[in-house]
């Protein structure tokens, strides 16, 4: 099943709307929307999905989606793929601990409001405006101490993450030696979050697919979310659950998707490379090999889209389609 969040901010009950949206399912063609016995995505994930309702004709491209959960009560956010920290260090001659290997990465990122699917990415160029996509997974009530088996069985639904990135300011947040903030703003999700058994690429911890990223048209990433994640979901999830519960409505990303290419860095897509799930990623490698980056972060105007299709061509998880503009 594939459910979304409208947002209907001409609602009489506006505030309730642009908090927690309404909750809908979509179609697998996305084209029909069909309304639910529950509110909200939060009031599914707390009491159950209950049935879905009549379409009544409804068109899923009549609509603006939030993302799936327009605000949570946690965004964890790992670092799976290790071979992006692997690049990140290697690009500044530091080398890497051999307990990433073994100890997941995480964050907690800003989780009180995350940006539509389609709303602009606003900042200062100057910040080091970056994308990165990524795989999500949203819970329901994962106890504390949770086993491996009991985190797989509480993944509810799958899509995915633009986290949104300001490079420039993330080398004097970790000087401080006390975690990100003003680095990490809100970020965006798929308009549609999708049952772990709707998806046939998903194997009980990983997603299995290419994850696609076109800047300004062009294509920049076809990264396999299912090749190189060092961690999987039920582990990301128990490292977060060693010390708190979670509670249902949490959401889990992977980092950003990353692979390697005959045991090197990486390609671009133009060289025939499987691509970059983020500009630092590119850069990183245009260090490594040229002695300095040359692609320029995002500027005012540029454009990321990020989906993923299924063996048909067909949009999984709808788009995540955002413009940069400056603030």
């Amino acid at each position: 099943m594939k459910y979304g969040s409208l947002f209907l901010p001409d609602s009489k009950e506006e505030s309730f709307f642009n908090a927690d949206g309404f909750l809908v399912a979509v179609s697998n063609d996305l084209t029909l929307v069909a309304t639910c016995e529950r509110r909200s995505l939060q009031e599914a994930l707390d009491r159950g999905f209950g049935k879905v309702l009549d379409n009544h004709g409804s068109m899923f491209k009549d609509f603006i989606f939030s993302s799936p959960l327009p605000r949570a009560y946690q965004f964890l956010d790992g670092s799976a793929y290790v071979n992006h920290v692997e690049l990140v260090r290697r690009a500044r001659g530091a080398k890497m601990p051999d307990s990433f290997w073994t100890d997941p990465l995480m964050y907690q990122g800003c989780s009180d409001s995350f940006l539509n699917p389609t709303d602009d990415i606003v900042g200062d160029p100057a910040w080091g405006i970056d994308f990165e996509a990524e795989v999500a997974v949203i819970t329901g009530h994962v106890p504390m101490g949770a086993s491996r088996d009991e985190a797989a069985g509480a993944i509810k639904l799958v899509m995915l993450c633009n986290d949104i990135s300001l490079r420039n300011l993330i080398p004097g947040e970790l000087a401080k030696g006390f975690g990100f903030v003003q680095s990490k703003p809100p970020c965006a999700f798929s308009p549609l979050a999708v049952t772990p058994d709707a998806l046939p690429g998903w194997d009980g911890g990983k997603l299995h697919g290419v994850v696609k990223v076109d800047l300004n048209g062009q294509p920049f990433g076809r990264a396999d979310a299912g090749i190189d994640m060092t961690f999987d979901f039920p582990t990301l999830i128990a490292h977060a659950a060693k010390t708190r519960p979670l509670a249902a409505g949490t959401i889990i990303g992977s980092g950003t998707v990353s692979n390697k290419l005959d045991g090197g860095p990486g390609k671009p897509v133009d060289q025939g490379g499987a691509g970059y799930s983020c500009i630092a990623e590119q850069r990183m490698v245009e260090t490594i090999l040229d002695g300095a980056p040359k692609t320029p972060f995002l500027q005012p105007g540029d454009h990321v889209k990020i989906w993923m299709e299924d063996y048909t061509g067909q949009s999984i998880f709808g788009e995540i389609s955002q413009t940069v503009r400056a603030l």
